[in-house]
């Protein structure tokens, strides 16, 4: 699967950068250029970086700081969700149009 769209790197490139020593999406970028054009890829490969123990991304490092509840603990209940009042399509007429 791919990883980084603008520089064809797959999902497996980046798993042998981490094997190969990178812990940090800039020095994964440094070897294949994956997450350096658009930066969509970056999220997933922090992803990567947790999931094979290298160093977690900021906002991890942030949230373990202030003694935040880690979102994917499954024994840390979540919140509900905040109600959301309805989307109610817009009727289009003429008169709207002109304006």
């Amino acid at each position: 699967m791919y990883v980084c769209m603008c520089h064809a790197v797959t999902e497996d490139q980046v798993k042998k950068a981490i094997d190969g020593g990178a812990n940090t999406p800039r020095q994964i970028a440094k070897g294949c250029r994956a997450g350096t054009d658009c930066g969509s890829c970056v999220r997933r490969i922090q992803a990567l970086l947790g999931e094979h123990g290298a160093r977690p991304c900021p906002t991890a490092r942030l949230a373990a700081k202030l003694g935040l509840a880690d979102p994917e603990d499954p024994a840390v209940p979540s919140a509900p969700a905040p109600e959301v009042a309805p989307v109610v399509p817009l009727r289009v007429t003429r008169a709207n149009r002109a304006a």
